[in-house]
């Protein structure tokens, strides 16, 4: 952070809402982030159940984002 004070970096956090959802989506419009980089699992349908243990261990499974494939 004391790297970073003097470059007129802005450093944003919160959960996704209804509130932040419109910046997300105009930023990856942009391309400025590639939100598939977020994403640490992946699962097909019939995993549904794995998926949802790995997310809602993310402590230990380190899963930032886990997707469902149909």
């Amino acid at each position: 952070m004391e790297k970073l004070w003097d470059r007129k970096i802005t450093i944003t956090t919160r959960l996704v809402d209804t509130v932040s959802t419109p910046m997300l989506l105009n930023v990856v419009g942009m391309h400025k982030i590639n939100p598939a980089r977020l994403i640490t699992h992946r699962f097909k349908f019939d995993q549904i159940l794995d998926a949802h243990e790995t997310f809602g261990r993310a402590a230990d499974t380190r899963a930032l984002k886990v997707t469902i494939e149909t």
